[in-house]
């Protein structure tokens, strides 16, 4: 796809790297590829006739955020309680995957990739859909048919009977060779990742304990990671608890969602993890889904008895994860879990700020978890992540230092998905959720 070649003149280049490095007085040239040609002084760089000049002096321009951890059927409203019961969930279920059902998830799907994209959200791993209409909304993107971010979609996750995610977001597999045939339906489907249930969740569990519980055997998530990886494609899974993500590690999984407190076996294999794809593993932890079911009060939430108990078990083991990785130099990517409760599409950037308050990395670790650091973690650091010449124009450009002040993200004066601009994107709020949200 073509766009238009543009110039953004004399910004400040945040570049997402580690150590927060910071380009003063630069400019940014975007040919009609959609790729970035060339990044350098003012002073120095020539525009080209012809191309588009966007001001931007007094604004800061950094990667467009990487979210690696998303669901795209809900909006992030809190779910009327008959929604989440037991007895509802296989009328849920049957709706959603009904005719209608689907072409509902997929209009949402659709709503909610824009609305990320709006908020300078550039790239999007999708981590358990209904079916695979994520697999559909990027093909309308790549065809040509609306502007959108890059996506990666797992379409339904991996999970054994009764397990988290079921019957909703999941294919059923309790045996290696159903797991096996699992992954080659989702792989035939076009997902571009795989997502398995290591263990029970919040949201869904049923008992006091049951978040954090071993759900896939070793032998099931070794199958799942060898048939995934033989097609190149990575695993995330969802573990809460020592004993799921050593598990999961053993079987070669390459990304850890939400996390838990480590021992020297878990240090070990994310570091060094013979059966992953790249030879390592990284953390994905997502504050966003658990804090606020824990830290705001249960009049505003409406969360029962099980699912706060369970909440408050793994906020705290998902905290001690985030400080173990940091320890022992592990790999941390940022993921948000939309779409569940209290998590919008558009609040990516409080994904990265309660990493800062709660998480206790730097703004500029942070950052780096939400730009440079997920593309690596993702296999995209030869194409996006970064503020480079021979990268994909994947650009956030905000009014204030986001180093300063990470609410600067809230607001984009543009946001750039591979060369396309969209000039001060507008997207939808809930006003009650984000004062209840501001409160942590």
């Amino acid at each position: 796809m073509s766009s238009t070649p543009f110039a953004l003149t004399g910004a400040t280049v945040v570049t997402g790297d580690a150590a927060g490095t910071v380009l003063t007085d630069h400019t940014v040239l975007v040919d009609a590829t959609g790729t970035i040609a060339e990044v350098g002084p003012a002073a120095s760089v020539a525009v080209p006739p012809g191309y588009r000049r966007l001001r931007g002096t007094g604004r800061f321009v950094l990667p467009g955020l990487i979210n690696a951890h998303a669901h795209l059927f809900a909006d992030g409203k809190p779910l009327p309680p008959i929604l989440t019961s037991e007895s509802a969930e296989q009328l849920v279920s049957t709706f959603f995957h009904s005719r209608v059902g689907r072409r509902m998830v997929t209009g949402r799907a659709r709503r909610n990739v824009d609305t990320q994209l709006r908020s300078g959200v550039t790239t999007i791993r999708s981590l358990g859909d209904v079916a695979y209409e994520v697999v559909q909304v990027r093909e309308e993107i790549d065809a040509g048919e609306h502007v959108g971010p890059r996506l990666l979609p797992s379409g339904p996750l991996l999970a054994g009977t009764g397990g988290h995610g079921t019957p909703t977001i999941a294919l059923v597999g309790d045996n290696p060779w159903d797991a096996r045939r699992n992954v080659r339906t989702n792989l035939r489907k076009g997902v571009g990742a795989i997502k398995i249930a290591a263990t029970g969740g919040v949201t869904d569990a049923r008992a006091i304990g049951e978040a954090g519980r071993p759900q896939l055997t070793e032998a099931e998530m070794t199958a799942i990671c060898e048939e995934a990886h033989t097609a190149g494609v990575l695993v995330a899974a969802h573990a809460q608890s020592k004993e799921g993500i050593a598990r999961a590690l053993r079987a070669g999984v390459d990304t850890i969602e939400h996390g838990a407190g480590m021992n020297a076996e878990i240090i070990d294999l994310f570091r060094d993890n013979p059966r992953s794809l790249r030879g390592w593993s990284a953390l994905v932890p997502t504050l966003q889904a658990c804090l606020p079911l824990v830290r705001l009060p249960r009049s505003d939430t409406g969360v029962g008895d099980i699912v706060h108990a369970n909440a408050e078990m793994i906020l705290e083991e998902m905290l001690q994860g985030i400080q173990d990785a940091q320890a022992n130099g592990i790999a941390i990517g940022m993921g948000t879990d939309s779409a569940l409760t209290y998590v919008t599409h558009y609040n990516t950037w409080r994904e990265i700020d309660f990493l800062v308050r709660h998480g206790r990395l730097t703004p500029a670790a942070a950052l780096h978890a939400a730009t440079g650091g997920n593309a690596r973690m993702l296999g995209l650091e030869a194409v996006t992540g970064a503020v480079e010449a021979g990268r994909a124009a994947d650009l956030l450009v905000v009014d204030a230092d986001p180093l300063t002040d990470l609410r600067a993200l809230a607001s984009p004066a543009y946001v750039v998905a591979r060369g396309t601009v969209l000039d001060h994107p507008a997207v939808e709020r809930f006003t009650e959720i984000d004062d209840q949200l501001d409160t942590l």
